[in-house]
Formats: structure tokens, C-alpha cells, sequence
């Protein structure tokens, strides 16, 4: 049976900006298409993504300041991980935050503006991991890439 070689890789290295974000979301975006999944499965990971990097932009860095910011992705098989790696602060307690949605009742002028991202991140994925290793964050993403034929 002949090699298929390498899978394919996108790799960005970066400050962790607001238009540095757009930027990545976009190449990304471009990446993701060309392995070939659909557009629900290729809208859904630039959600998760784009939650997943401001997050590093809004809570990791303090405000005003920028830091570095790597992302890293790569098909394996039908499989998409996605590596995001920043200097930022650490999450708290050193792990991923729970997945509780904020309270949603009451009426329209009260209904909180946010902390609905992690919940998103956590539910949009297929995996999701959390490390800190030294000064360093690196959250691994994991999406399949045809939902049809997942194990």
C-alpha cells in the first residue's frame, strides 16, 4: 500500500491581538475548508476558535497588553487538533472552567452579556484538553471532521 504522506498542518505564530485574531480565524478558516468537511462542521470550529482566542486575548493577557500566541492545527485522519499555545495567565486553578451556563431567566435587560463561551468551547468539541506547562498555556481542540463516520 503507498505512503499517503504527511497529513496536512497550518501552523501561525503571533501577538495575541484583536486583528491578529481575525487574521487567524480567516487563515484557518481557509485551512479547515481544504480538508473537506461540511459547512456546519467548518462554521463550528471557527466558533469554538474564536471563543477560544479571545479568551486568550481578554483573561490570558492582561488588558492592554499583548503577548505571544502560537496555533497550531493538523488533520489526523478524520480527526482535526488544534493546538493554542500563549504566556498568558493561567486559567484558574489550573484547569478547564465547568460548563454551567449563566442564568438565563428574567427579563431581556437582565440577561448576562457573557460566560456562555467556555460552555460553547466545551460543547462544540469532540475533545478538549488543558495544560500548563512552566509559563505556558496550551489548549488541544479536537473536532471530527465528518461527524458521520466518527467512532
Amino acid at each position: 500500500m503507498p505512503n499517503p504522506g504527511p497529513e496536512p498542518r497550518f501552523h501561525i505564530e503571533t501577538h495575541g491581538t484583536a486583528d491578529s485574531v481575525r487574521q487567524i480565524l480567516i487563515d484557518l478558516r481557509a485551512f479547515v475548508e481544504g480538508l473537506g468537511p461540511d459547512a456546519d462542521t467548518s462554521g463550528t470550529i471557527e466558533i469554538v476558535m474564536a471563543e477560544a482566542l479571545n479568551n486568550v486575548i481578554e483573561h490570558a493577557y492582561a488588558p492592554g497588553c499583548e503577548g505571544p500566541l502560537w496555533l497550531s492545527a493538523q488533520r489526523d485522519g478524520g480527526l482535526l487538533r488544534v493546538e493554542l499555545r500563549d504566556t498568558g495567565r493561567p486559567l484558574p486553578g489550573f484547569k478547564l472552567p465547568q460548563t454551567n451556563l449563566p442564568d438565563a431567566s428574567g427579563p431581556l435587560q437582565g440577561l448576562p452579556e457573557g460566560g456562555f463561551g467556555w460552555f460553547l468551547i466545551r460543547d462544540l468539541t469532540d475533545s478538549l484538553s488543558y495544560r500548563r506547562f512552566g509559563a505556558q498555556n496550551r489548549l488541544t481542540l479536537e473536532f471530527w471532521l465528518n461527524r458521520a463516520v466518527q467512532p
